[in-house]
């Protein structure tokens, strides 16, 4: 029922339904028992308000229970969301836990966000840090496109128009090779070799699809030799041209023992983007949500198997 019903039926506030509805919620929420059994934690950033000018008020930090993942025993859950990105935001929730809860954490997956990284740190210094292995493409492909449309900008004077050889390729260029057409191949080929300049956007690409082919490679230990390689290879040294490429080297060196430790432990932040989509589904239903506290008690009923809980009583 509604609240409106409910409050008709007892012929109370409607504001008296929603606290009491909003209090039972955060209850069995946060009943001290919710972090029972996680080993494997996911964090990530939301955002939960589309508006213009609010700033990191617009942002909450995700986490959420890996473990049913890792384990086989079900999906992966919703544990909390906080206000805020930041280090401090972080930092302060994991202060707020338990030594048990802190000392059974082992894994740690999360984005290229260093605050995150250094929150977990200083407060779980004996869980193992995972840089998940969508965001280590995403990067690479985000400088992929960056050298795109530095070339481009340089050799036509615009920005991309129909017929430009590097914008034609624009989407061919997150494409595996092995999934092109012969079509696509030579439009590629003609593409990155039509002007001497095209020869930067060449290497870069090269290196994407390296990236994405140790991730892929059936062997988890070859997989971490060609990442291990990757990452000595672009590190430093580069030649003049090269550098969005010069930066993801730098970047992927500074972080190579988080991105290296995801081939020995598989702990990935899939599942946490999958409950990122679900939860931009429930806010679109909703046309939105003005109160924080009414959205992640929403948020945890919806993807932190707070339902069930409810349902059974």
């Amino acid at each position: 029922m509604s609240v409106a019903a409910v409050a008709a039926n007892l012929g109370i506030a409607w504001k008296s339904v929603n606290q009491i509805a909003v209090d039972a919620a955060r209850g069995l929420a946060y009943d001290g028992g919710h972090l029972d059994g996680v080993r494997h934690l996911g964090v990530d950033e939301h955002k939960w308000k589309h508006v213009r000018g609010q700033g990191d008020s617009s942002w909450v930090t995700v986490l959420i229970d890996l473990t049913p993942v890792i384990d086989c025993t079900g999906p992966a859950r919703l544990l909390d969301m906080i206000a805020g990105r930041s280090k401090q935001v972080l930092k302060t929730w994991m202060t707020a836990r338990d030594q048990r809860f802190r000392d059974r954490v082992k894994v740690v997956a999360m984005d290229g966000f260093t605050g995150y990284t250094s929150a977990t740190a200083e407060e779980l210094p004996k869980a193992r840090i995972v840089m998940d292995p969508f965001h280590v493409e995403l990067l690479a492909g985000e400088k992929l496109d960056r050298c795109r449309t530095r070339i481009q900008q340089a050799t036509c004077g615009h920005r991309g128009r129909t017929g430009d050889p590097l914008y034609r390729i624009r989407r061919i260029l997150h494409t595996r090779t092995d999934l092109l057409t012969d079509k696509q191949k030579i439009l590629l080929f003609e593409s990155l070799t039509s002007h001497d300049e095209h020869v930067a956007v060449d290497v870069t690409h090269q290196v994407y699809l390296q990236v994405i082919a140790a991730y892929e490679h059936p062997r988890r230990r070859e997989r971490k030799k060609l990442m291990w390689k990757i990452l000595t290879r672009i590190r430093a040294g580069l030649p003049p041209g090269l550098d969005e490429l010069a930066q993801l080297g730098r970047t992927l060196w500074n972080r190579r023992k988080e991105v290296l430790a995801y081939f020995d432990v598989g702990v990935s932040n899939g599942p946490v983007e999958a409950i990122n989509g679900r939860l931009e589904h429930l806010r679109g239903i909703a046309q939105g949500f003005r109160n924080l506290d009414h959205y992640i008690l929403r948020s945890l009923r919806h993807s932190g198997q707070l339902a069930e809980r409810i349902n059974a009583l």
